[in-house]
């Protein structure tokens, strides 16, 4: 008595279950699917078992960044960043990078004002870095001239912020 295996180009004449590597039959599915907007099919029929997705899952991704950069800069692109402080002011800069405040809240007065008297321990403006708020104290005594940047920018590691003539 001899035994034959039945393959699979054998199989799919007939009724018999078709193998789940049958290309032919996998082409029908993906077909079935194309047709009806499908993303995922999955069949299972005994042992056997067929996944078949189409399309990616969505990625998160960023935007490309475009650096512009001047062809021919000009005698203004060159100049030196005009001077914030006259020679008898004292610039209170930024310690950190973060979001720079005038106020405790929207509702609440400016901690200084131009005209403000300062003494060391006055705290002249909130800064926001990773969620902490910290005061900014003036460190010297006078009267606030300039207010260098403007409420809730974001500012840069030793970016000057008031300027302060000295009492």
């Amino acid at each position: 008595m001899s035994q034959t295996k039945k393959t699979g180009e054998e199989t799919n004449g007939g009724s018999a279950a078709r193998l789940p590597m049958d290309i032919k039959h996998i082409k029908s599915l993906i077909e079935l699917m194309v047709e009806n907007d499908l993303s995922r099919m999955e069949l299972r029929e005994g042992e056997s078992h067929i996944l078949l997705r189409r399309g990616q899952p969505p990625v998160a991704v960023a935007p490309p960044v475009v650096h512009t950069v001047a062809a021919n800069p000009g005698p203004a692109a060159l100049a030196a960043p005009a001077p914030v402080a006259a020679d008898n002011e004292i610039l209170i800069r930024s310690p950190m990078v973060g979001t720079f405040y005038l106020a405790a809240d929207p509702e609440s007065p400016p901690f200084v004002n131009i005209g403000t008297l300062v003494e060391p321990n006055t705290v002249v403006c909130l800064i926001e870095a990773m969620k902490v708020f910290n005061e900014l104290k003036a460190e010297v005594s006078g009267r606030i001239t300039k207010i260098l940047a403007k409420n809730a920018q974001a500012i840069e590691f030793d970016q000057p912020l008031f300027a302060v003539a000295p009492a």
